[in-house]
């Protein structure tokens, strides 16, 4: 069997072009000088003809159409078997909504996540005699789809904006926000789209890996400071930026790890621009600028 991904979606949430932002990177897509990215989300298989969604996106309908991987094979037949959120957020459950249309599936999460959805009784359009809830406690490998073991552990977040109290813990350890350990007979593969530092224990466990998938927020801390747009950083927001000494360039160059590609970007972030500086320096280090469409197999 062949692992393969596709990424339905490299950008993080509101997309690029983020319909209500007028920055340098948004005004270009709208142009057509850099690519538009869709929000974030990832289609896994081990054997071509099942496939599952990582995180469902506002933006699924149209990743579905542009993904001929995906598309219908009959009436109403659809290689789709499975779905997974990794947290809460809106840009990783809205997508939930537009996959209501009675199409058998299976939507795995954590207890945790599962009860914030359980909370809003608008995700019952997922009527429950065709899709499936299943909870995954984590550091439990299950099969996802055939051919493909998952395992969700716990890695450094926060608990989705809407939840949000007077105090955030923005490195709060739980099944609130999961990074996704993906095994076929001979690959190892993770998927972190969210992720605010790297621990002893997370680089531990992705010691080896031959491909992931990781935060790639913001390219500094205070971009979208610098930029005018919020008075949040990367850390308030969960996020590990890209560059500084305490950034994910540097704290992965010690790692062994077969492919590092960056996905969720802001749409500030300028990695996106396919002539940056920034995006070249995170080449020579090693790291992909994931890109919608991007098919990568091992």
């Amino acid at each position: 069997m062949t692992f393969r991904a596709h990424i339905l979606g490299a950008a993080a949430g509101g997309g690029l072009p983020q319909w209500n932002c007028g920055c340098e990177n948004c005004n270009l897509a709208r142009a057509g000088k850099i690519p538009s990215q869709t929000q974030s989300s990832l289609a896994i298989t081990a054997n071509g003809t099942s496939w599952a969604v990582l995180n469902a996106s506002p933006d699924i309908r149209q990743q579905f159409a542009d993904a001929s991987p995906l598309h219908p094979s009959d009436l109403r037949s659809l290689p789709l078997e499975a779905v997974l959120v990794t947290n809460g957020d809106i840009d990783h459950v809205a997508g939930l909504l537009t996959l209501r249309e009675m199409q058998p599936f299976t939507l795995y999460a954590t207890t945790g996540i599962h009860e914030v959805l359980a909370q809003n009784p608008m995700f019952d359009a997922l009527n429950a005699s065709v899709v499936t809830r299943t909870s995954i406690a984590l550091d439990t490998p299950f099969e996802l789809v055939p051919g493909l073991t998952a395992t969700l552990y716990a890695v450094p977040g926060k608990v989705p904006l809407y939840l949000e109290g007077d105090e955030v813990q923005t490195d709060l350890m739980g099944d609130q926000t999961v990074g996704v350990e993906l095994r076929t007979a001979d690959k190892v593969v993770h998927y972190i789209p969210g992720c605010a530092l790297l621990n002893d224990a997370l680089a531990s466990r992705l010691q080896g890996a031959d491909l992931l998938f990781f935060d790639g927020t913001l390219w500094q801390d205070d971009e979208m400071v610098r930029a005018g747009l919020s008075q949040k950083t990367g850390k308030r927001m969960g996020h590990m930026s890209m560059s500084g000494e305490d950034g994910s360039i540097a704290a992965f160059s010690g790692l062994e790890i077969g492919q590092k590609v960056y996905v969720h970007m802001n749409n500030t972030n300028p990695v996106l621009r396919p002539d940056s500086s920034e995006k070249a320096r995170a080449e020579a280090a090693g790291w992909t600028i994931g890109q919608d469409g991007m098919e990568i197999s091992l």
